[in-house]
């Protein structure tokens, strides 16, 4: 068991760090190539930063353990909404670009609506996935066009190391060389532990994988908070919703159909609710205040508790309709 949990943080790590050091070689290739910042954004980068959630939920399905490939984009775009932007805002009160309110949400509200129908049977079909997918690169053409017609929001984007290809390739290779060894390695862990405490891989993936995972994000939110400068970070935060359930689980159905039996209703419907309340909470002034930081934050705590109390004593809590 300890061994177990030292090959999950091993593996985490290496996944954060293979992800970044991937993104860092292909956004300066893609500069070289002259590709638009607006483009490199929007996609390199932003892919990037869902690499771990993709890598580790690819490999859960490819090893026949979809309830933890669910689970982890489900317990991220939670951990994203209700803890990473709750604690933000408990630091101080956050303001949100209008970019974000308008744009991002209403697409990360509509991403949790349609995971909901498309899970109502409880799997995920490749006609699902191709869905998924479909809506994801429509998002993207629209999101791109808008950003192109549109002045940039917040500060400047920082300048590009000028790195020669050779280097930039290496980081690449060996980016992907982390992603996939590290995810190897927390996939199988986790499913040990799991196992272990019996304690089912959808639990696993709605708690340690998720929370794994959006780590960086909490860091990074926290940080920018404390500075002043969050509205950048939650709306990456935000955005990355969209990418974790409409790319990531599309094209991880793509590759495997997946059952989520032990992804309840009440979780994608937390989920979507969470973003809907988000979106509640900062329609009015753009703003997220300290008290509702409290609420979000509080809303967490509560469903890690739920969650929890069924995994210990399921004998005493009724089962929850799928």
């Amino acid at each position: 068991m300890v061994l177990d949990i030292i090959y999950i943080i091993v593996g985490i790590a290496l996944v954060l760090w293979g992800a970044d050091r991937m993104t860092d070689g292909a956004v300066s290739i893609a500069h070289r190539l002259r590709i638009p910042q607006i483009v490199i954004g929007l996609t390199i980068v932003a892919l990037g930063t869902s690499m771990p959630e993709l890598c580790i939920s690819l490999v859960s399905a490819l090893k026949g353990t979809s309830d933890l490939a669910v689970g982890n984009v489900v317990g991220s775009n939670i951990f994203n909404t209700l803890l990473i932007v709750g604690v933000a805002a408990l630091v101080t009160p956050i303001t949100i670009l209008r970019s974000t309110v308008t744009k991002d949400m209403p697409w990360s509200v509509l991403a949790g609506i349609l995971l909901i129908a498309l899970c109502i049977d409880n799997k995920i079909s490749r006609l699902d996935a191709f869905i998924l997918v479909a809506v994801f690169l429509f998002f993207l053409v629209y999101t791109l066009w808008q950003a192109k017609k549109g002045k940039p929001e917040g500060p400047a984007k920082e300048a590009v190391e000028d790195t020669p290809v050779w280097k930039s390739t290496f980081f690449i290779l060996l980016g992907l060389a982390c992603l996939i060894f590290g995810s190897n390695l927390f996939v199988n862990s986790a499913t040990d532990v799991a196992r272990a405490l019996n304690v089912s891989d959808a639990v696993i993936g709605l708690t340690i994988v998720a929370g794994g995972t959006s780590l960086p994000e909490l860091a990074t939110s926290a940080v920018a908070a404390k500075k002043g400068q969050s509205a950048i970070a939650i709306g990456n935060v935000i955005g990355s919703n969209v990418y974790n359930v409409l790319l990531i689980l599309g094209l991880t159905g793509i590759v495997c159909p997946m059952e989520t039996n032990g992804i309840t209703m009440y979780d994608y419907g937390l989920m979507t609710l969470s973003m809907i309340l988000l979106w509640l909470f900062s329609f009015t002034r753009f703003k997220v205040e300290r008290w509702e930081g409290f609420v979000l934050t509080a809303i967490f705590i509560a469903y890690m508790g739920w969650l929890i109390y069924n995994a210990v004593s399921p004998a005493s809590v009724p089962a929850v309709a799928q």
